[in-house]
């Protein structure tokens, strides 16, 4: 295979990396303080509030998530009285289904998290005077984070390849121009090349996350 072959491949399919990486960040930016946010509903202690936020995670963690893809682009403008006024774009309709689903996960994890925060360290806080919101946002989040840090890694690691999904509904990123380069030219080569895309920003994923679970190491 020669290289200038290879290169025209990367040139070609790095045209997708608007997507795949834009989805990626959106994605991250906005589901982890959703998600957060479903974490403090989700052990609130009203039962109301408890049962609709579990039943969210239920509901997006218990269907996949290219049938959340389908939905959100086709399904969601059939639903009577207001589908007309939920129209989308192909990929504003990825965003907010990975955002929605991610969400439900880090809910998860931040829950762990929480739960891990030894009784002591509320009582603590409470001796020195802290109000609720000063021991959550102060002692209770910082812990959380550190514990959940190596499940958060996972997450990322498993949305960078998860964004391949969107090729499913038509957006153009990393995957669709290899398919269409491997339909083109009845060579599989460019596959691996997206391989190696994906290989490339997980690696850089995994050398962050390993820095930050050392520097926060104590």
């Amino acid at each position: 295979m020669s290289p200038e072959y290879l290169g025209q491949l990367a040139s070609s399919l790095s045209g997708g990396l608007q997507y795949t990486v834009g989805l990626f960040f959106i994605t991250i930016i906005l589901s982890m303080p959703l998600g957060l946010m479903f974490t403090f509903l989700r052990i609130s202690k009203n039962r109301v509030i408890r049962g609709i936020t579990g039943g969210y995670v239920w509901l997006m963690r218990g269907t996949p998530l290219l049938l959340q893809l389908f939905f959100f682009c086709y399904g969601i403008t059939a639903i009577p009285g207001i589908g007309r006024y939920l129209v989308m774009g192909r990929f504003e309709s990825a965003c907010v289904a990975f955002v929605l689903n991610y969400a439900a996960y880090f809910c998860e994890i931040f829950r762990g998290g929480i739960l891990s925060v030894d009784q002591g360290q509320y009582e603590a806080a409470k001796v020195l005077g802290f109000s609720k919101w000063k021991t959550t946002r102060l002692i209770v989040i910082p812990q959380m984070l550190k514990v959940s840090l190596p499940a958060i890694s996972n997450e990322a690691i498993t949305l960078v390849k998860d964004t391949a999904l969107i090729t499913a509904i038509g957006v153009t990123e990393v995957l669709y121009f290899a398919k269409a380069a491997v339909n083109r030219d009845v060579n599989a080569m460019a596959y691996l090349v997206a391989a190696a895309f994906y290989l490339i920003m997980t690696y850089g994923l995994t050398v962050l996350f390993r820095w930050l679970e050392k520097k926060y190491h104590y």
